[in-house]
């Protein structure tokens, strides 16, 4: 595991702290946001596992998308 915030796989709080005080407020701009705005992740699923996806996802009437999105559901569910 690196212990510079730049490589890390999970930087700590305070990292970047340095950093963002040296930007010039003039070239920062601010966005309100979108509580709409949704967040998609590719996931990777190859040989096997992507025929098995595409099996389980025909035989629930889903999409393989959403097939994924019950997993994490479920094993958010199991986990808490």
């Amino acid at each position: 595991m690196s212990n510079d915030p730049w490589t890390a796989s999970d930087p700590a709080p305070g990292d970047f702290d340095a950093e963002l005080a040296s930007i010039d407020a003039a070239l920062i701009e601010r966005h309100p946001g979108d509580r709409g705005a949704r967040l998609r992740i590719v996931v990777g699923v190859e040989g096997e596992d992507a025929l098995r996806l595409e099996r389980i996802a025909q035989a629930r009437g889903k999409r393989p998308g959403e097939v994924v999105a019950e997993l994490l559901r479920d094993a958010d569910r199991s986990s808490g």
